[in-house]
């Protein structure tokens, strides 16, 4: 389905340092701010479409990567999909809402309410591998645009993590050194790619271990009441 990101191994951060004094501190979205455990969509859908296991995904991978980079609208994507699983309108459409009820899962509310939080002393922003239509669809569930002013997409800058350049955009438009930014991801390969620019990345593993981790770096404790 819509995994845009590479598996994730838990295990702590590669490396830990204190930079210069934090200014902004950024979160991802999947897997961090919203909890998405697999429901088994794919699965359910191959059974329905009478595929082998792992075929759905292989033969609509062009149209996730589209997608996943905006190279596609969703209206392309419902079409393709159509096109190429030889199906009506009606059933795109029931897949389409099962594979977004697993793309989106649930808030994480406590971690929300504290990255809310975070933005009344720090810069705050989000950066997230996304898919075209996520930004109305979390926005309308989650409402992030009140957590915090910038959410960068990569269906929407065509660009995603790990690729260094999503990290360099974000420091652009924030207006800040790597040095001076704290970013959470849960995937490993994308805190070593911020690492490598300097920023300092926290593997997230679970909501009391981010928080721990952020406040020991900005040498502060947050309340959330």
């Amino acid at each position: 389905m819509l995994y845009i990101e590479s598996s994730l191994r838990k295990q702590t951060v590669l490396e830990r340092y204190i930079p210069m004094t934090i200014r902004a501190i950024v979160f991802d979205i999947g897997g961090v701010l919203e909890i998405t455990p697999r429901i088994g969509v794919t699965e359910k859908w191959e059974a329905i479409f009478h595929l082998q296991a792992g075929e759905l995904d292989k033969r609509l991978y062009e149209v996730w990567k589209g997608g996943s980079i905006g190279t596609i609208t969703e209206a392309d994507v419902h079409q393709q999909i159509g096109d190429i699983l030889s199906i009506k309108a009606a059933q795109v459409n029931a897949f389409m809402d099962d594979t977004w009820k697993e793309y989106l899962g649930t808030l994480d509310v406590e971690l929300a309410n504290y990255f809310t939080k975070l933005h009344q002393t720090y810069i705050t922003a989000i950066i997230s591998n996304s898919f075209v239509g996520a930004r109305e669809k979390e926005i309308a569930t989650y409402h992030f645009d009140k957590m915090t002013e910038l959410i960068i997409y990569s269906h929407e800058v065509g660009i995603q993590k790990p690729d260094p350049r999503i990290f360099e955009l974000a420091c652009e438009r924030l207006e800040i050194k790597p040095e001076e930014m704290i970013f959470v991801d849960d995937v490993e390969e994308n805190i070593a790619a911020a690492q490598q620019l300097g920023i300092h990345g926290i593997l997230h593993q679970n909501t009391a271990q981010t928080i721990a981790e952020i406040e020991a770096a900005i040498g502060d404790k947050i309340s959330t009441c």
